[in-house]
């Protein structure tokens, strides 16, 4: 497939309200904060991550979308969780609830950059000094990765009991 997912389900549905799926992932440095990229489309903060392709897995999609954003390579270390957005809305009416993967991810290599059109600046952040979070889902993780939460169900632990 030539063209993207989204650009592929948007041509059969036009702006309806879909589902899509998505990853975001936490990357700290030393001193434990964690990076932050200032998104081009709204100019607010968010995590590396993006939105799925057909073709891969979660894990392959979170690590791809953090290379393409950032231009570090990285491997993920622990599942956060699952977390909804239930109104993300992109351009002016293209709407989607968006279910977002979570991971910790661990840099391997790379030198930290701005690698695309989506982002304006990368920048790490302290717990007590975050900025605005462009959405519900990027918070939740970003939140439940300083509370030491991992295995998480829409902010809930998951133990395998349902």
């Amino acid at each position: 497939m030539n063209k993207s997912y989204i650009q592929y389900i948007r041509e059969m549905v036009g702006d309806k309200m879909i589902m899509l799926n998505a990853t975001a992932v936490v990357i700290v440095n030393e001193a434990n904060q964690v990076l932050l990229q200032k998104r081009s489309d709204n100019l607010m903060w968010g995590l590396p991550g993006g939105l799925l392709e057909m073709d891969e897995s979660i894990t392959e999609g979170a690590i791809r979308e953090v290379k393409e954003e950032t231009n570090l390579d990285i491997e993920i270390e622990k599942f956060i969780g699952v977390f909804i957005n239930p109104m993300m809305v992109w351009r002016i009416s293209d709407k989607a609830k968006v279910f977002a993967y979570g991971f910790l991810g661990r840099v391997v290599s790379g030198d930290l950059r701005i690698n695309d059109d989506e982002s304006l600046e990368f920048r790490y952040f302290d717990e007590d000094k975050l900025p605005k979070i462009h959405s519900a889902d990027n918070y939740d993780i970003i939140k439940a990765y300083y509370a030491n939460r991992f295995n998480l169900v829409e902010g809930n632990d998951f133990n395998g009991n349902g």
